[in-house]
């Protein structure tokens, strides 16, 4: 484990966030040392989510209640219809949902990697997703 992943678990510093988001709970898919590539697509799909994504700015990929990267939000698309390296579960199913996006700006990034959220999700949910900031639609 790194360093700064063991650092963060033991000081588990509170997240404060301000942007629109969307917190992702990826703790069946995550594993430590996943490649980028891996990490953003376990994050960024496929959801069962309503029209109130569109006003998430910032994706936060959670593992164990600390968040493990942040993505900028370029646009939401049918699920499986954009390039993915996970295997094709859930596609067949028109409600479910995946975000295209990038790596957020190192600012953004630096405020909110290896930090807390779970109390975001208290009380504890089964919802592997939660809005932050975001309104409802």
């Amino acid at each position: 484990m790194l360093l700064d992943r063991l650092g963060a678990m033991l000081a588990r510093e509170k997240a404060r966030i301000v942007e629109p988001a969307i917190l992702i709970r990826i703790n069946q898919l995550y594993r430590a040392g996943m490649a980028p590539i891996e990490l953003y697509d376990a994050t960024r799909g496929v959801w069962k989510l309503g029209r109130r994504r569109e006003g998430a700015r910032l994706a936060l990929a959670v593992y164990g209640g600390l968040v493990q990267e942040v993505y900028e939000i370029k646009g939401w698309y049918p699920a499986g219809s954009t390039l993915s390296t996970r295997p094709p579960e859930n596609l067949q199913d028109p409600t479910r949902c995946e975000f295209v996006g990038n790596l957020a700006p190192s600012t953004i990034r630096r405020k909110y990697l290896n930090k807390s959220v779970v109390h975001y999700f208290d009380p504890p949910t089964q919802s592997p997703v939660i809005y932050v900031n975001v309104p409802e639609r």
